[in-house]
């Protein structure tokens, strides 16, 4: 509404469409059950398509009739993309599903329905929800818990600080790279693309823990979004880190939908490939997009084609008698390979992807550096990431100087964190997705 006041009316008429669908699919039997679901699935993914891929598809249309040497009469939109539209869209889906599944009744409250959709923690970034987690405890009451209080103030810092002083410093120097493909090197690329890598974790993570605080301090538990996906031992593990709530929406929604593993190994490995390359195509109108989603499903296929040749490998060099050095293989391969899918997520196009492959893949030129002290920064915030990242990891702990016995080494440490927010993210001009300072 910030942007465009009447945006509020996709929210409401699609929130009546599916409150309504809830009640009709549990009431009604048989064949209807599923009308109502597929009425309440069409009013939601047109939503999408009209505002997120409309112009996407035309664009490709006119390509296409072009090169039959025709031209396009369907107009492109001048609209804007409603914040978070994919978010509670797939919220709102979930509700269905499960209603029309049986795993969750229908919610006769239509204000409560309407919180479930439009709770504002989560409404613009996730983490996106199932009804079961979330409706029951609009309908609980939740008491003043000052240890609970705490924790969720403590994870919306963390989380500021991950998306202001980390996240949209290094977007800086990634920008700066990314937006001029010809004029970089080669070596400039492999660290915009590592900065990258850290950049969206940080940035998507945040969110999700502000979210995650933001609720917590109000007596409501949203799930686990990200959970230190760069430690994952291989792709399919760091599907199971990365944005968990989308994945498994992906995952119980349309891959177990489509047969999953139950299926001939050929249909098995479509069913991932085409649920990657929706996974890509829901993150942004655009081929760079669907390239890494699909790249992505590439990876999951040729991990399982190649299992018993790695396996064989890696006992005939002994890797697997190392177990800290095989792991930390596994690891450092992992993260390569999702850098390289992050390429293509991050281009500007598609051509630009290719250009910054072909860069990487000679590692010359010199090393861009427009101000040695942000690099310097840049490093040193990735450095910290890590040894915090680490510690939680294989320690199952916090970081000892937020979780300090010592009240005064532990309030320190978070006025710190405060200051270093307030000087590196506020007051240094940061830049939120949605919003700018």
């Amino acid at each position: 509404m910030a942007f465009v006041p009447i945006y509020i009316l996709i929210l409401g008429i699609t929130i009546v469409i599916d409150y309504f669908a809830g009640i009709c699919i549990e009431n009604a039997k048989g064949k209807q059950r599923k009308v109502f679901l597929i009425v309440s699935l069409i009013a939601n993914i047109s939503v999408l398509c009209i505002f997120k891929y409309f112009n996407f598809l035309n664009d490709n249309f006119s390509f296409l009739m072009h090169g039959f040497g025709l031209s396009n009469p369907i107009p492109y939109l001048s609209i804007l993309l409603p914040i978070g539209l994919s978010f509670h869209t797939f919220q709102a889906m979930s509700y269905t599903i499960e209603v029309y599944r049986g795993n969750q009744k229908a919610e006769k409250h239509f204000g409560v329905y309407s919180l479930y959709v439009m709770f504002y923690p989560q409404l613009v970034a996730g983490p996106i929800e199932r009804p079961q987690n979330l409706l029951h405890q609009f309908r609980e009451k939740h008491n003043f818990e000052y240890f609970r209080i705490v924790e969720g103030l403590k994870l919306i810092l963390w989380g500021f600080f991950k998306k202001l002083v980390v996240a949209d410093r290094l977007a800086l120097y990634v920008n700066a790279v990314y937006n001029n493909a010809e004029h970089h090197s080669g070596f400039s690329f492999f660290v915009a693309t590592v900065f990258f890598a850290f950049q969206i974790y940080c940035d998507f993570s945040a969110y999700s823990d502000i979210a995650i605080g933001v609720a917590k301090v109000m007596g409501f538990h949203l799930m686990t979004n990200f959970n230190r996906p760069y430690f994952a031992r291989n792709v399919a593990e760091f599907w199971k880190r990365w944005h968990i709530s989308l994945s498994t929406w992906f995952k119980d929604y349309l891959y177990i939908s489509l047969g999953g593993n139950k299926v001939s190994i050929p249909k098995w490995y479509f069913n991932l490939f085409l649920v990657f390359f929706i996974s890509g195509l829901w993150h942004g109108a655009n081929w760079t997009y669907i390239i890494w989603g699909a790249l992505n499903g590439f990876y999951l296929i040729f991990a399982n084609i190649s299992s018993p040749a790695r396996e064989k490998f890696n006992a005939f060099i002994g890797l697997n008698n190392i177990p800290v050095l095989s792991r930390c293989v596994q690891i450092i391969v992992t993260f390569m390979l999702i850098c390289f899918a992050w390429i293509f997520f991050r281009a500007n196009n598609v051509d630009d992807a290719f250009i910054i492959i072909k860069k990487i893949s000679t590692l010359n030129g010199p090393l861009f550096i427009e101000n040695p002290s942000k690099m310097i920064y840049c490093l040193v915030s990735i450095g910290l990431l890590f040894i915090i990242e680490y510690k939680r990891e294989y320690y199952k702990g916090n970081v000892s100087f937020f979780n300090s016995k010592n009240w005064i080494i532990r309030n320190i440490s978070y006025a710190s964190l405060v200051i270093i927010i307030l000087l590196f993210g506020v007051f240094d001009g940061g830049q939120f997705i949605y919003f700018q300072f």
